[in-house]
């Protein structure tokens, strides 16, 4: 199979339920720092939301949801494409949008020149390569964390697609890799495994691999097993990064309540893909879709900015529809009008033709919106 053909095939059909489904994680993570982290952590909101702190808490388990969304669509996107291509595409779907929406939260925060909220050219610099810690400077926004481990992610895709094992034997590896972070979050702690190999979220990109599996290449004993496996391996994970949220904000939720939000959010997950395709696509659901990526990206520390000015003059409550509402529209607008003439430049300039989402497209291409 060419590497065109094996485009337009890995393109063909999508679920537009993961759409819905990355709307839902997108805004979880926007209340948790809104209405969670803004209440209980000082120095970002003047006034919070200590009425909503109890349910917005919750939100933080949005990111690890994207990384399941992550596990399926890369692993269907990874199928029939050369190494190459496939981080070409990757690149061009992941760097635009990085590229726009942390220069516009740069020039957003040097313009409101807030001490708990720095910005400098220096730091700009250095989140050009999104690896900004590297450099010596803070991300322009937390949330980068977890784009880093996305790239992380992708590296060793690329890597497992460029040696021939993701096609031969990817079980094998989605076993490996459990087994490793298990290793590794119970074990050996070793802090450069967690970066290098992604162990403490490790097994929320298997189950999304897996599932992809299980969907498209039909039921096994060891797929199930591997699935039960990321599952457990998620709820003990979960754990430590409770450990995290009590260390930083004094509250975490309580025992019952995680392994139930981790329990529901892997059965949402599994009624997407196995009913999704119940579910119409339609170009708003992919509008709603595609413009999470940059929503998740702005949302934060613009957001801050923004609720801080409003409320005196409007009230909390309204100051928040506004905000959340200003964000959505911002992050249409990159989706829309930004990302696809970017990466229709990158992937010619790589001498790919594009298959493009946006706003002028009528047919679903592939649910290929990146999940963080």
């Amino acid at each position: 199979m060419t590497d065109l053909a094996s485009a337009r095939h890995s393109e063909s059909g999508r679920l537009a339920s993961l759409d819905l489904l990355r709307l839902f994680a997108a805004l979880s993570v926007v209340g948790f720092h809104y209405f969670f982290r803004g209440s209980v952590a000082p120095g970002w909101l003047d006034t919070g939301y200590p009425e909503a702190a109890g349910i917005a808490i919750y939100g933080y388990l949005g990111v690890s949801l994207f990384f399941m969304i992550s596990g399926f669509v890369i692993a269907w996107s990874a199928e029939g494409r050369s190494a190459g291509m496939f981080a070409v595409h990757r690149f061009a779907r992941i760097y635009p949008a990085f590229f726009v929406c942390m220069s516009i939260t740069a020039l957003v925060l040097a313009f409101a020149g807030l001490d708990q909220l720095p910005s400098s050219f220096k730091q700009w610099l250095a989140n050009i390569i999104i690896f900004a810690p590297a450099a010596g400077q803070p991300f322009v926004d937390g949330v980068y964390w977890s784009i880093v481990l996305e790239l992380v992610f992708y590296g060793w895709m690329t890597i497992a697609v460029a040696s021939g094992q993701f096609a031969k034997r990817p079980d094998a590896l989605v076993c490996g890799w459990l087994i490793l972070a298990a290793a590794n979050e119970f074990g050996f702690d070793s802090s450069i495994l967690r970066m290098g190999f992604v162990t403490e979220y490790a097994a929320w990109f298997a189950a999304g691999i897996i599932l992809h599996r299980l969907r498209h290449h039909g039921r096994s004993t060891v797929r199930l097993i591997l699935l039960a496996a990321s599952l457990l391996l998620a709820i003990a994970t979960s754990f430590r990064t409770r450990g995290w949220m009590l260390e930083h904000y004094g509250i975490g939720l309580p025992d019952l309540h995680l392994v139930a939000a981790v329990i529901v959010l892997f059965a949402i997950f599994i009624a997407a893909v196995s009913f999704g395709e119940r579910l119409a696509p339609s170009r708003q659901l992919l509008a709603l879709g595609g413009l999470t990526y940059p929503l998740y990206l702005l949302h934060q520390n613009i957001g801050y900015v923004a609720l801080n000015a409003l409320t005196p003059m409007l009230g909390r409550w309204l100051a928040a529809a506004i905000s959340i509402s200003a964000m959505l529209i911002l992050a249409y607008v990159v989706w829309a009008w930004i990302e696809p003439p970017a990466r229709r430049w990158l992937l010619r300039k790589s001498g790919i033709q594009p298959v493009m989402q946006g706003r002028a497209s009528t047919k679903s291409s592939g649910n290929k919106v990146c999940p963080v």
